[in-house]
């Protein structure tokens, strides 16, 4: 009878551990399919700028001012399964403009929820800058929001914290879209009691979830009635006008 017992209990636990690596396996392949590609003109835009600068670095995908000199770096985590250089020409324009030095993660697993790295992971890559704004598209700025207690600044793209954040001073821009089918209005509202005080919301007018990046439509959006080009001028100058704001204070 024990002898029997034993066996039992041998397959049960041989088909738990089995069951658990078909989850882990059927995870991996999960995230693996239908990730959004970067539309190719945008960032070929980037790429061609002579003021901007790329370093395809371990930390992350580096977006630096050409004649250097920043003084405030943004760290950005794209939204779930979309590659992060969808991000690179949207985000150009604070490089360009403001000097900012941007790095964009890699989420494992393209997740960023899978991805347990701190800020000083991706930090590291440009040691030398002392203010560091976090931000994230979506999925990435709920994550965003979780790193947050290490950063300067918060900088959310089409996206809502579930961390609190409202007893904080935290300097936060919250930026959607009244076309977003995803992270609606109404959602971003709805989450707004979490941020602090002082956070400042807007609504880019025409702006769909997949308008803050580069990678085509995407299922369950709105229909976007702002061109690619004026949503890019537009985020470069609220992103540029939280920088500016953030640089006068620190």
């Amino acid at each position: 009878m024990k002898r029997r017992g034993r066996r039992v209990v041998g397959w049960i636990l041989g088909g738990l551990g089995a069951v658990i690596v078909l989850g882990i396996v059927g995870i991996v392949v999960w995230s693996q399919v239908g990730v959004m590609a970067a539309e190719p003109e945008p960032l070929a835009s980037v790429r061609e700028n002579p003021d901007v600068v790329i370093d395809d670095a371990d930390q992350g995908i580096v977006l630096a001012p050409a004649d250097g000199g920043s003084e405030v770096g943004l760290v950005f985590i794209p939204g779930a399964k979309v590659d992060p250089w969808a991000y690179a020409a949207i985000l150009q324009g604070i490089v360009e403009e403001d000097h900012v030095t941007v790095v964009i993660t890699r989420p494992w697993l393209n997740l960023a929820f899978f991805d347990p790295r701190g800020m000083d992971a991706f930090t590291s890559a440009e040691p030398e800058i002392d203010t560091w704004i976090v931000g994230g598209h979506s999925l990435g700025g709920v994550r965003a929001c979780q790193l947050a207690s290490d950063a300067e600044a918060l900088l959310l793209f089409a996206s809502y914290c579930s961390a609190d954040l409202s007893d904080t001073d935290l300097p936060v821009l919250s930026l959607a879209g009244s076309e977003d089918g995803l992270s609606t209005p109404e959602k971003i509202a709805d989450a707004r009691p979490l941020l602090p005080a002082e956070a400042e919301l807007v609504e880019i007018d025409g702006a769909s979830h997949a308008s803050f990046g580069d990678y085509g439509p995407q299922p369950g959006d709105g229909t976007p009635t702002i061109s690619d080009d004026e949503m890019h001028t537009t985020v470069t100058d609220l992103a540029g006008r939280f920088v500016d704001e953030l640089a006068a204070v620190g």
